[in-house]
């Protein structure tokens, strides 16, 4: 392994953070897209988030980054 584990443990949530921020925007619904506004929220307010959905999501391409970056650090000495 390239790095040490608490190395490691750092980069990939750095890495799953930066991928969360990316991933949050997709699919997101309003309900004033919708048209279903709720009396007393906000109509820029997401209808269903999926934030299960987009944690598994995110995490698979954080292993993955993840993954390729472990395999350079490698290759490149």
């Amino acid at each position: 392994m390239p790095f040490s584990i608490p190395l490691a443990a750092a980069i990939f949530f750095t890495i799953w953070f930066t991928v969360l921020f990316a991933v949050l925007p997709f699919g997101v619904r309003s309900q004033q897209e919708t048209g279903d506004i709720v009396p007393g929220t906000d109509p820029g307010a997401p209808v269903a988030p999926r934030l299960l959905a987009k944690a598994i999501w995110t995490t698979l391409i954080s292993a993955a980054v993840f993954a390729a970056l472990a395999a350079f650090a490698v290759y490149a000495g």
